[in-house]
Order: C-alpha cells, then structure tokens, then sequence
C-alpha cells in the first residue's frame, strides 16, 4: 500500500469514530470505542504496524499523519466523556433535595486502653504527678541492674524478657523511667511514667506487648502511711468512693517492704458472690488484685546517688488493660487488641 492511501485511511478513522462516539450514550459504550479505535489492538494500532512496510519518505509522511489523528481521536473521545459526565452530573442534582437531613459521619471513639490510660494519667496529676517518658528498648542496666536485678537474680525469672542482645532487652517495665528521672533530678520527685512493655507472654490474661503505668515519689520524710493514702485516694478516683481498698504484703526487688493493692471486686460489690454462683472474678473472695507497690529499696537509690539518710520514697505499678478489664467488665484481654468494631465501639 503507499503512503498517500495509507494517510487517507488513517484520516478516515476520524469521521467514523466521531460517529460511533455520537452514538455513545453510556461510560460503557464510550470505553467500547476507545478500545475499537485507540486500544493497543485497535484500528490505529493496526494501521501503523503497516508503517514499517513504506519507503522512508511515505513512513515519515504516514507517521506524522498518524501522531495527528491519534491526537483528534484522543480530542474526540475526551470531549465526549466530558459530555457524558456532565449529564451523569445534572441527573444526580435532579434528584438532589437540600432540604433532606444530612447523615453524620461516624466518628469513631478512643480504644478503651487510651480512655483508661488518660484517666489514671489524669488522676494521679491531679495527686501531683508529673509524666515522663522514654525508650521502648533499654539496656539491660536500666531494666533490670539499677533496679536492684543484677545478673543471675532470680527476680529476673518473674519477667519472661525479650532480647535483642545480651545487654539490650524490649523493656518489660517502665520501671527503668525511675531511674533515668532520678539520675537527672534531684528530689523531690513525683513521677508517672505510662507506655508500652513487653514480655513472651501470650494466652488468656497475657499479650507479648501490654501498657504499664508506674509511678514514684521520693522526698524527705516519705512513708508508708504516705503510700497507702496516696493509692487508697487514687483507686477510689477510678473505682468510686465506695471502693474497699487492701495492701497484702509480697515481693518486689526494687521496693521493700512490698505489697500488693487490692479492691472489692467490681463484679460482685465486694459480696463475694452473684445470682448465678461465686464470683469468676475474684473466685469468692470479694477482692480483685489491682496494683503492686512498696518502699523504694536502698539499693536504688545507691544505684541512682541519692542520700539513702536523709530521702525516702514510695513506687507503685500497674497493668492498664487489667484496669480496663475490671473497670468496663471485660472477660478476655485479648479483646483489646483484635480490632472488632463491635467491641470498640461501646466505648
């Protein structure tokens, strides 16, 4: 075929496409064109793969024609489109009526572990507590040596440690924010350090990674008496006024003497018992545990330089999700982290 023929046939793909795009009256028509006519097998496409078969002067002649058609094809097409949308468009404000209410848009809600956390946040300033925070990957000094754990402690063996060598661990505490406050104050201090621990722990009542809020205070004169109507105060601010509160003697390596705090049981009222039997809760006894506690031991403030004569201090610890559980009632901890809308959103 020569060249001359060749561009009358590619210019006729003008007219017979303006056509068949006239004729277009849905998305769905119109993209049928396109493909008939621009596709990558199209009617174009097919003309300009006999290109190659011209002599030099005609190829050059067919390919220029060929760049322009392409280009009013594409015109054609675009303008066509737009016509089709603005109809699309006037039919849908046909049927708009300003007048009909609108839909809000769901919002969402904080994840009950951020209420929570905010609200113990929240109480304990109102207490005189400041917030600190730090890393999530400490060394194995601030977790654990400063905070009277050397090597070898059996203490460690409470906390099922994630490594990342062997002096560098995920925190399992946020413990170690004790000491890197008191290593760059002098007291008084009053801290609370909230944030994410980690511990290879995994089933019913236990996540690898959970939130933690401890808490310290240390000045001149601080004792025991201070601690329990510190946390006494602070328990009946989440619980209720109502709330029994109890300190259990126990064990902590950086607090001595240690207790456990615990409260009358949310689900029973403290009885005991419900309608249905004993309590699952706290299993008939009428009181959940709810916080650990204690003095804070001599070795710690060696290990940070404070006068172990003259400063005494008081530290206390707890589980944000165990808060949430006793506070909304919740049965399973995994709930907290399975992202169903359902859950989350009576919150």
């Amino acid at each position: 075929m020569s060249g001359p023929s060749l561009v009358a046939e590619l210019e006729g793909l003008v007219e017979a496409c303006a056509a068949r795009l006239g004729q277009a009256l849905a998305l769905e028509e119109l993209e049928a064109v396109r493909v008939e006519y621009l596709g990558r097998k199209g009617q174009l496409a097919t003309i300009m793969s006999r290109l190659p078969g011209l002599d030099p002067d005609a190829r050059r002649e067919a390919g220029k024609a060929a760049n322009t058609v392409k280009e009013r094809l594409t015109g054609l097409y675009d303008g066509r489109l737009a016509a089709l949308n603005r109809v699309a468009m006037d039919a849908a404000l046909a049927d708009f009526d300003p007048t009909v209410p609108g839909f809000a848009p769901f919002g969402g809600s904080l994840h009950p572990v951020t209420k929570v956390t905010a609200e113990i946040c929240r109480a304990l300033e109102e207490l005189g507590f400041s917030i600190v925070t730090g890393p999530e990957i400490e060394t194995d000094y601030y977790n654990f040596e400063a905070l009277n754990m050397p090597p070898e402690h059996p203490a460690r063996d409470m906390q099922d440690t994630l490594y990342i060598s062997d002096a560098v661990v995920l925190r399992t505490h946020t413990s170690p924010l004790q000491i890197r406050t008191m290593l760059a104050q002098k007291p008084p201090v009053a801290v609370i350090a909230p944030g994410k621990v980690y511990r290879r722990d995994s089933d019913i009542t236990h996540t690898p990674m959970f939130h933690q809020i401890e808490g310290l205070l240390v000045d001149e004169g601080v004792s025991m008496a201070d601690l329990r109507g510190t946390l006494t105060a602070f328990v009946r601010r989440i619980f209720g006024p109502a709330t029994n509160v109890r300190f259990r003697p126990s064990f902590f390596p950086f607090t001595e003497p240690s207790a456990e705090v615990d409260i009358s049981c949310v689900m029973c009222a403290g009885k005991g018992s419900t309608a249905a039997g004993p309590c699952r809760v706290c299993k008939g006894t009428g009181f959940v545990e709810i916080l650990g506690c204690g003095m804070v031991d001599p070795n710690v403030f060696d290990a940070v330089g404070y006068d172990t004569e003259r400063y005494t201090g008081f530290a206390f610890g707890m589980g944000v999700e165990r808060v949430a559980m006793l506070k909304y009632g919740i049965g399973d901890l995994r709930m907290f982290f399975e992202n169903d809308i359902r859950f989350l959103s009576q919150f």
